[in-house]
């Protein structure tokens, strides 16, 4: 895409997302063209939905749609992720029977049957299931508004191909980070906006040192998880992916703490919005790592090898 049609683009896809979530966004979706547009230019395309997703709060099946497109063969039922803190395959392979532990976002319609990556011996292969095979209930926690739902059971399956796991991870993880930087966005803008409409002692609270240091420091971390996950798309070894999500990760942390404090008693008040976004990014950290484990396992990585890894030639 051209500058002009990316502005296009992520004018309409943010439109959409903050008209609809769910099912009547996935249907926008599918009439803009979304998957066409994923495959013409894939950076382009997760980078505006998933940001317009996280500055909207709204929900999409386009993870599922990234994920499937790793999964050989598979078909467009929705697809089982890893349990929250995880990124191994949410499925196991033992005794001619499947293992299932793992979450999924709550299907538009009524579903037949589920996919999902299961490990079987020392690969990893995608397959079927029935999902009345399997046990689902919902996850009521800390947010939600995401409609996530726990699976797990021990049932038959069909193998339906192979899976390059490790890609799909690493688009698990870029799609995840950029809804955090727009969420992150989300955040600092409505602590933005509080910050010049509050007034103390006859002046805009804006204007006190202590809040305009709470505000660019929020702005230098989520630019900086922008920068990682610019950086990620350059170069498609996993660790660049790693770190994006990561950073992305502590970076909205900071942001929903930051931003807390600004708007202080409002922000903790369900009146506000601003508890939509904090509960949304808790949980999007977790999903296929979180910032704190993947931190600790790059830092693991480091000490083994002893050595940085290559800088991106800009």
């Amino acid at each position: 895409m051209d500058h002009d049609e990316r502005a296009l683009f992520e004018q309409t896809v943010r439109a959409m997302a903050e008209a609809d979530s769910g099912a009547a966004f996935d249907a926008a979706l599918v009439a803009l063209g979304w998957r066409d547009a994923l495959a013409d230019d894939p950076q382009a395309a997760v980078a505006v939905l998933f940001e317009a997703q996280g500055w909207a709060g709204a929900r999409s099946s386009a993870l599922d749609w990234l994920m499937l497109d790793h999964f050989g063969g598979a078909d467009g039922s929705p697809v089982v992720q890893p349990r929250l803190g995880r990124a191994l395959p949410p499925g196991r392979i033992e005794g001619g029977r499947l293992s299932v532990d793992g979450v999924m976002a709550a299907p538009s319609s009524v579903v037949d049957r589920v996919t999902a990556a299961a490990l079987d011996g020392d690969s990893v292969v995608v397959v079927s299931v029935a999902s009345g095979d399997l046990e689902v209930t919902a996850v009521s926690g800390i947010d939600p508004a995401s409609a996530l739902h726990t699976v797990t059971g021990n049932a038959s399956f069909d193998i339906v191909g192979p899976v390059d796991w490790p890609a799909a991870v690493r688009s698990g993880r870029l799609a995840l980070s950029h809804e955090l930087v727009g969420a992150s966005r989300r955040m600092l803008e409505l602590a933005r906006v509080h910050a010049l409409e509050r007034h103390q002692f006859g002046v805009p609270i804006a204007s006190f040192q202590a809040v305009r240091h709470r505000l660019a420091e929020t702005l230098v971390a989520i630019e900086m998880a922008a920068s990682a996950l610019d950086a990620a798309w350059l170069d498609p070894a996993d660790h660049h992916a790693v770190i994006a999500k990561a950073v992305a990760g502590r970076s909205a942390r900071a942001t929903s703490r930051h931003a807390q404090q600004v708007l202080a008693g409002i922000g903790y008040t369900l009146e506000h919005p601003f508890h939509e976004y904090a509960r949304r990014v808790f949980v999007l950290d977790e999903l296929f790592t979180s910032s704190k484990t993947l931190t600790r396992e790059l830092g693991s990585q480091l000490l083994a090898s002893g050595a940085l890894p290559p800088l991106i030639a800009l």
